[in-house]
């Protein structure tokens, strides 16, 4: 079975999904330590190394996995991502978790992999080195330096595994599109080292069916059968599990009635945006929305579509596609933590047997490509000092 490194493992969402496709794990690095816990308890014979990798060299991990430069199937991962998130304010690289794109350079361009995947938030397709508020952009500003520039980010990250020789395609994909019963974008990276672009996986599921695929999977579908006798999950307030016992399945803060609108969205009544996740209950009649760290903040309701309550660990943990009986280690937030962090199962496996199906020289009727990098044509920033 060809083997990958994971970078960055968590809760192991994406190593599962590969697993599933027919790659197994030689070796993780992790900093997290309840992630860690998480990994041991269900991967005993997984060598995982924790600490920040930052500190850690490639070749200890290769040593770890019993393998030598250049014979390692695919290096794996995901930096974390709330540099580039699209909520609230982004640090881009500025932010120290950004220069962790740095490492996952660094380890391809020593291990030399066959291939790479490397997955992130739709955040940094815009996202731009040095960042600059949108209200001090455009007329009457200064002009805006090439680090400042929407999508610099990403040009730089494609520039650096073009000099290490890879050829890298990416692709903003939606978990609910390949079986996974949440609407959750990532955007996906593979890099191959023997020249060729790697076509992605094509949609095998679709809203309502449309071009004959079977319709998207819903959270009923997601939590049916689940045995869940004490769910763990967060107490709503008296005051907020009263105004959310007025919110129907699939409902809002809109479903509330007009006078108490404003006293549930104090604040962010007057801001813009549809606010979707004030007071949201959720639907089993649809997808689950993304499935995020924590499941009681005010603007991202997860609430259940019949109980007063938000989604337990363990709900979530059935709508990442984790396996019933896969042990998430932690305290209650720690669970969430790790849950909403990773990449859904589902979609880790489609792009896993994309990739195979490119190493075995196949190719499907269907699949997709993805935009090609090249070197970049006006950014020339040598950030990460990859070799």
């Amino acid at each position: 079975m060809p083997k990958t490194i994971s970078l960055f493992s968590g809760a192991m969402g994406l190593d599962l999904g590969l697993e599933e496709a027919g790659i197994g794990v030689a070796a993780c690095v992790e900093m997290d330590g309840p992630s860690c816990r998480t990994i041991r308890a269900n991967r005993s014979d997984v060598p995982v190394v924790e600490g920040d990798i930052r500190r850690v060299e490639p070749q200890r991990i290769l040593d770890l996995a019993g393998l030598e430069r250049g014979e390692a199937f695919l290096v794996s991962g995901g930096p974390p991502c709330q540099a580039f998130s699209t909520a609230g304010r982004r640090g881009s690289f500025g932010d120290p978790r950004g220069s962790l794109f740095a490492d996952f350079v660094r380890f391809v361009g020593y291990m030399r992999p066959e291939y790479f995947l490397m997955e992130n938030v739709r955040g940094l397709l815009s996202a731009a080195i040095e960042h600059r508020p949108l209200a001090e952009r455009g007329d009457g500003h200064a002009p805006l330096k090439p680090e400042e520039r929407l999508g610099s980010a990403l040009e730089v990250i494609l520039g650096e595994f073009d000099k290490l020789g890879y050829t890298v395609g990416y692709r903003l994909l939606n978990a609910v599109d390949y079986g996974v019963p949440q609407n959750r974008q990532r955007i996906i990276f593979i890099g191959s080292r023997e020249g060729r672009e790697v076509a992605f996986p094509k949609p095998t599921h679709s809203r309502g069916g449309i071009g004959g695929l079977p319709p998207w999977r819903t959270l009923g579908d997601a939590l049916s059968g689940l045995a869940d006798e004490s769910p763990e999950y967060p107490k709503y307030s008296e005051e907020r599990a009263g105004i959310f016992e007025m919110v129907p399945a699939g409902g809002n803060w809109r479903s509330l009635p007009e006078p108490l609108q404003k006293e549930a969205l104090g604040g962010a009544y007057t801001s813009s945006g549809g606010r979707v996740g004030f007071y949201r209950r959720l639907s089993f009649d649809k997808a689950s929305p993304t499935i995020i760290t924590s499941v009681s903040q005010k603007a991202s309701g997860m609430c259940h579509p019949e109980e007063t309550r938000p989604l337990s660990v363990e709900e979530c943990r059935r709508i990442q596609e984790f396996p019933d009986g896969y042990e998430v280690c932690g305290s209650m937030a720690q669970k969430y933590t790790q849950i909403g962090n990773a990449v859904p199962v589902g979609l880790a496996r489609a792009v896993g047997e994309a990739i195979l199906r490119d190493a075995r020289g196949e190719s499907r009727k269907g699949d997709i490509r993805g935009e090609v990098a090249g070197r970049p044509r006006q950014l020339e920033l040598d950030f990460f000092g990859a070799s």
